[in-house]
């Protein structure tokens, strides 16, 4: 009898966010396959006699091939084992979800998908921000900036507007050469930006910035998100806006 394969959504960092069901399914799992980035406090929730194993993939390390995780999700299943698939953030959003389904459904194995918290909400979330709002931004577009190596550059113009809160995962560090690829779909070089780094977890950062200084801007540890568009610039005024509540309840 076959086994069954969860694609868990771990979410961005903290285990609190985990859904109850994440949570429960995690516990319950006899394998867990997970991503570079998944917290070492979330992998502690599995049960000790689960078998764990990284297949993440990160930039400058050898990584385990899409085609492997395939591989191992249809072999332990194929033994009549409960396979936890563990993604950051939320595995429909920019997780190869897609893939790897198709490739569970050729080997005919019963799979489930489990939502996560996306990183683009714990990122706000970090630098209270509202992602959309009805006086700033109508839209909301997620981007990612790491595609196949088989494919070219997807072209932005026709998905970002000066009304729109854009999400950028996977930036990448070259930051002079994104930044002009996105004044080339006509946003204006002072529009507002956000670096968020490792949101939610305990070494979260986040810098503000704009379009035309996001080439100076620091690199921070992955897994990094760029948040653009008017909202952004909301996140000092809530700060500066917190800081004087402080001062005048210490006065």
């Amino acid at each position: 009898m076959k086994g069954k394969v969860y694609l868990v959504g771990a979410g961005p960092g903290d285990p609190e966010l985990l859904t109850m069901r994440a949570h429960r399914i995690l516990r319950e799992a006899d394998v867990v396959l997970h991503d570079e980035l998944v917290s070492s406090e979330i992998l502690g929730l599995a049960r000790p006699s689960a078998h764990i194993q990284n297949v993440g993939k990160r930039c400058g390390r050898r990584a385990t091939s899409q085609e492997e995780i395939h591989s191992r999700m249809a072999a332990f299943a194929g033994k009549g084992l409960t396979v936890v698939r563990l993604k950051g953030g939320d595995p429909l959003v920019f997780g190869r979800a897609g893939e790897e389904m198709e490739a569970l459904r050729r080997e005919g194995i019963e799979f489930e998908i489990v939502p996560g918290v996306t990183a683009a909400l714990g990122a706000a979330a970090l630098a209270r921000i509202s992602l959309t709002d009805r006086r700033l931004a109508s839209k909301l577009v997620f981007l990612s900036n790491h595609r196949c190596a088989e494919k070219t550059s997807a072209d932005w113009k026709h998905v970002i507007s000066s009304d729109a809160t854009v999400v950028i995962y996977m930036p990448g560090t070259d930051y002079d050469g994104l930044a002009a690829r996105i004044r080339a779909t006509g946003l204006d070089s002072e529009t507002p930006c956000l670096l968020v780094s490792c949101a939610t977890s305990s070494q979260q950062q986040i810098h503000q910035t704009t379009l035309e200084h996001l080439r100076k801007a620091p690199r921070f540890t992955s897994p990094v998100l760029l948040v653009i568009g008017a909202v952004a610039a909301t996140a000092s005024r809530e700060k500066d806006e917190a800081a004087l509540e402080r001062a005048e309840n210490g006065r």
